[in-house]
């Protein structure tokens, strides 16, 4: 089952540019790119410094993130993310800043946009998608034209939550769109040790679409995501594409990947290089050159310190705060946690 490509490794186009691309679009892709690179980048910067909590990197996945998500449309449909959609999360409205304090566990960082089509980051594998299956199917008895885009990796397509979801979708006709990010590994199992079989086709098995997508190649995403969500609008149900990639850095910050990942394999990886790539097909095509490049990167550190100038103006977090707002009346239990907590703290009771 070869992976969709319409863009080779070296830049050369090797299909049609889809349509609903524009100029713009095809530039704001590039951005939007290249502003998660440098998000990493500052994330884990901060997370080293002890102001983050874990942070999941996405270099290297980026395409298969931002195809995905500029082929939906954030003023109708709905965003159920797993842990790294960052990029999925800005171009559905999340202010950067607020998913920097999010990183941290302060209270501001839940604040999601009000339209209420994006829900918050799921961590454990794999739990969310149950959620966008339900989500997509009162959408569709309530006749709605909308669609459900849920995002989760290789690892997590393991988890029986996944599997329970695609297959109420195939039962429902739910108009949702999973998006498997197969980057080749579960944290340090590499993917011929989680399964024997081509994710994508597990789609027949719930009688649902499936594709198989080179997740490097941002073209050849946001292609498949489009008829994805035409085949979900117009009542054929939901599909799963499973995006082909690979991971660039650690798992997350509490990772070490250089423990489990051959040097030559992850070398040979970033010759395959989403944004490289990208970069080149725009800049061969005249839409991209130095002078934009310069103007992307400014935008990108006027939009990053701006995010750091947020988070830092948010002040530390109450950490008592935990304890708010579980129970209407708090039960004595809690109230002796919350006082063994702060004692520890050295807070008081």
């Amino acid at each position: 089952m070869e992976p969709l490509q319409l863009l080779a490794p070296d830049g050369t186009l090797t299909g049609d540019v889809p349509d609903g691309l524009d100029e713009d679009r095809l530039v704001g892709m590039m951005r939007l790119m290249l502003l998660g690179r440098r998000l990493d980048q500052k994330a884990i910067a901060l997370q080293r410094r002890g102001k983050l909590g874990t942070y999941a990197p996405l270099s290297g996945q980026e395409a298969a993130s931002v195809g995905s998500s500029f082929a939906m449309d954030p003023d109708v449909d709905h965003l159920v993310p797993q842990y790294r959609e960052q990029l999925a999360m800005l171009h559905w409205g999340l202010p950067l800043g607020t998913y920097l304090l999010q990183r941290y566990g302060h209270p501001r960082g839940a604040e999601l946009p009000e339209h209420r089509r994006l829900y918050p980051q799921q961590v454990a594998l794999a739990a969310h998608a149950p959620h966008a299956t339900g989500l997509a199917w009162g959408l569709r008895l309530r006749g709605e034209r909308a669609a459900v885009i849920c995002h989760f990796g290789d690892g997590a397509s393991s988890e029986g939550d996944a599997h329970e979801a695609m297959n109420l979708a195939g039962v429902t006709g739910a108009p949702v769109i999973f998006v498997i990010q197969n980057n080749g590994w579960a944290i340090s199992v590499p993917l011929h040790l989680q399964t024997r079989g081509v994710i994508a086709r597990r789609a027949d098995g719930v009688g649902i679409a499936g594709e198989r997508v080179d997740g490097n190649d941002v073209l050849a995403m946001y292609a498949a995501t489009r008829r994805a969500r035409a085949r979900a609008l117009d009542g054929g149900g939901a599909t799963l594409i499973e995006a082909v990639t690979y991971r660039l850095g650690a798992h997350t910050t509490a990772d070490d990947p250089t423990k489990y990942v051959d040097a030559d394999e992850l070398e040979d990886a970033r010759t395959r290089d989403p944004l490289t790539r990208y970069r080149t097909w725009l800049t061969g095509a005249g839409l991209w050159d130095e002078a934009r490049e310069e103007a992307a990167v400014a935008w990108i550190d006027e939009t990053v310190d701006e995010a750091v100038r947020v988070f830092d103006a948010a002040g530390p977090v109450d950490p008592g705060a935990m304890f708010d707002h579980v129970y209407a009346d708090e039960p004595p239990r809690l109230a002796r946690q919350r006082a063994e907590y702060l004692a520890a703290l050295g807070g008081g009771a």
